[in-house]
């Protein structure tokens, strides 16, 4: 089960079993080091050495855009998931008689920016997950003349289940509702294509499968929809020449930039540029099919030792990197200190203990699991 990432990659603690990159990714050592480089020039010589990052953001937009099958126009680069959720949210032309669709067990960043449309009289309908999964079926029986748009994320934060985007695109677009993706918990760990899926926009960040910095993500909008995504929140970056400082009347931007609004995060839009070719070295089938290998392995594990399962394992194209388990009536954050104790990083909540290797993780990160189990 040899890594296809490999491991003098990346600078991992020794003895440490790092099993969370669905909190937060480990930098790789070339991230690492360009963003001490960046650091290291801004220091010396100021905005001498910040503005050749600045200078290159057309090509970090770009690796980003070529990442997930899409186009550099159609990049901007934000703070997080839940700005490219609102962005959305507050830029359509939703209103009383609206439907949204999305999920009872969504995180926040792609809750909150869709409730507060209630406001406005829109409806925000919250299918029953994961009692209730978000299946093709299921959104075909919910979804009606009113649903205007369709949201889920791509990967549930809490049990890992990873949803059917084109199918579910499909249905969407039958009932003429935009569907739109939150893709943090899957972008890195698995193909991502923009173009075959048929999403109408994406949003995620850097911080976690994609093992870049926390506090910088994107918004991915396809180009023909760009009109209809009104800007709320302007910027002196958001107009088509933005060193026209005082002509106030110009046009905005013609491409995702508009976006932006102020000063993007050049350094951690590095980060993302830098870790992304670090992924793209190898075949991302590659990592998806490691990471699947290595969480059956950990399932087959856990039923040994007495656990209970919390994710859905049942079929391939519901597996993701993420595994969240129990073990009888023992207090999950009690479990969580004991593996913290052996060295072992994992999530633990009242709810479970959760579980996330990624490409360059070993078997024997799963089995020193195992040991601090018992």
């Amino acid at each position: 089960m040899t890594p296809p990432l490999a491991r003098e990659l990346f600078a991992l603690e020794p003895g440490l079993a790092y099993l969370n990159h669905a909190a937060v990714g480990v930098l790789p050592i070339a991230t690492r080091d360009a963003l001490h480089a960046f650091i290291d020039d801004h220091a010396a010589r100021g905005v001498l050495g910040a503005a050749p990052r600045e200078n290159a953001m057309p090509q970090y937009r770009a690796r980003i855009a070529e990442f997930i099958g899409g186009m550099p126009a159609e990049i901007a680069m934000l703070r997080n998931t839940n700005e490219g959720a609102t962005i959305l949210a507050q830029g359509l032309d939703l209103g009383p008689g609206d439907e949204i669709i999305t999920g009872a067990n969504e995180f926040g960043a792609n809750a909150y920016p869709w409730l507060a449309l209630r406001e406005r009289g829109v409806t925000v309908t919250l299918m029953d997950a994961p009692r209730e999964r978000m299946t093709p079926d299921a959104l075909r029986a919910r979804i009606s003349p009113r649903t205007r748009l369709v949201t889920v994320s791509w990967v549930t934060f809490d049990d890992g289940y990873r949803h059917d985007l084109a199918a579910l695109a499909e249905v969407a677009h039958a009932a003429g509702a935009l569907f739109v993706v939150d893709a943090i918990q899957g972008l890195g760990a698995f193909p991502f294509d923009v173009a075959a899926l048929g999403v109408d926009a994406v949003y995620g960040s850097g911080a976690k499968w994609l093992m870049a910095l926390q506090g910088v993500g994107f918004l991915w909008l396809r180009a023909a929809l760009m009109d209809r995504v009104a800007l709320r929140l302007p910027g002196w970056r958001s107009v088509a020449d933005m060193w026209n400082f005082l002509d106030y009347d110009q046009p905005l931007a013609q491409n995702a930039t508009r976006y932006e609004a102020g000063t993007p995060n050049f350094l951690g839009t590095l980060a993302i540029a830098m870790s992304m070719d670090v992924l793209a070295g190898v075949p991302r089938e590659a990592i998806a099919a490691h990471i699947i290998a290595l969480t059956d392995r950990l399932v087959d594990g856990l039923l040994v030792r007495g656990c209970t399962l919390l994710s859905d394992r049942s079929r391939d194209d519901v597996k993701s990197g993420i595994v969240t388990f129990r073990r009888g009536e023992e207090n999950p954050l009690t479990i969580g200190a004991r593996l913290a104790s052996a060295n072992v990083c994992v999530t633990a909540r009242a709810g479970g203990i959760r579980v996330a290797p990624h490409g360059q993780t070993t078997a024997d990160e799963i089995d020193q699991l195992f040991d601090a189990l018992g």
